[in-house]
């Protein structure tokens, strides 16, 4: 059996979160069982919501903001005719209105509306910054400032089953959407309010509710059975081979602007996994109108 006291645990684990338990505290207990110091998740997940939460040890905390930068899958259930301070009904109750004039074919036109890119304002209570305050502490003060509106995507709302005063979907999102700030949304265009009832994320990148593993299930002897490889991690990427004779000068980190460096077409701004031709993976990185340099280093 493997000594983790030892040797370091370099990989990603698909861990599915439980209700009640914060990130953070997924990512303590993976600490402890893996005897590993470097351990990060890559996308919080608020307490009351569960599902997909990736987590990244050793080596792997370097490809975070990678693992980050994806698409994501939720199902919802929101309550219409309330509002609360934190968009879900854990917050203060600040309205509360009638919905029997409302009809369900209205909620399903304009919860369907909101299929494509817009502007979304993000919650008060959210892990988000302001002037290096987090919101949610400024909240908590009951200090409630101007966020900007982000342009967030919903390539999809589908399974919409709606039971008044509940509505339930599935929603394909771009990164950095709030479930919670849709379900207001669509609350304020229905001019009665909303509030999120319940959470699951069942996608991040290529990281699936069906192939996770409970974070209660998961022990100091099983653990390493569970680690993905940071390639197949990163593996929604593309890959490009380069040539070995250019490893040295891009693992040094100079930007190669030589037509030899690899024989295959390459666009320009598009995050590629990058392998020598002997078949190591060195890392990620990326073409401009200068060269081809490698952003982050995995070796």
């Amino acid at each position: 059996m493997k000594d983790t006291k030892t040797s370091q645990i370099n990989g990603v684990l698909n861990i599915f979160k439980n209700k009640g338990m914060t990130s953070f505290d997924v990512v303590r207990k993976i600490k402890f069982l893996a005897n590993e110091k470097k351990v990060g998740h890559t996308g919080t997940l608020d307490p009351e919501a569960t599902g997909v939460l990736p987590v990244c040890l050793g080596k792997a905390t370097k490809t975070i903001d990678y693992i980050m930068n994806s698409n994501k899958v939720y199902e919802v259930k929101f309550l219409l005719g309330v509002k609360t301070t934190t968009y879900d009904l854990e917050g203060e109750i600040l309205e509360k209105n009638e919905i029997d004039h409302i009809k369900s074919d209205e909620v399903s036109e304009v919860a369907l509306s909101f299929i494509g890119e817009y502007d979304q304002v993000p919650p008060m209570y959210s892990a988000l910054k302001k002037n290096g305050v987090r919101l949610y502490e400024l909240a908590r003060k009951g200090i409630e400032v101007e966020r900007e509106a982000r342009k967030v995507r919903i390539f999809n709302i589908s399974d919409l089953k709606i039971e008044l005063p509940y509505v339930y979907m599935k929603v394909a999102c771009s990164k950095g959407t709030y479930i919670r700030s849709l379900c207001y949304d669509i609350g304020e265009k229905l001019k009665v309010g909303a509030a999120m009832a319940e959470l699951n994320r069942s996608e991040t990148s290529i990281f699936k509710q069906l192939d996770s593993v409970n974070i209660d299930d998961l022990t100091k002897e099983n653990i390493q059975d569970y680690i993905m490889t940071i390639e197949d991690a990163l593996s929604f990427y593309p890959k490009i081979t380069v040539k070995s004779t250019f490893t040295k000068l891009l693992i040094n980190g100079v930007k190669v602007f030589d037509k030899r460096l690899t024989n295959e077409k390459r666009e320009k701004n598009v995050l590629y996994r990058v392998y020598d031709s002997e078949g190591i993976f060195i890392g990620i990185g990326k073409q401009d109108d200068d060269g081809f340099k490698i952003e982050k280093l995995l070796l």
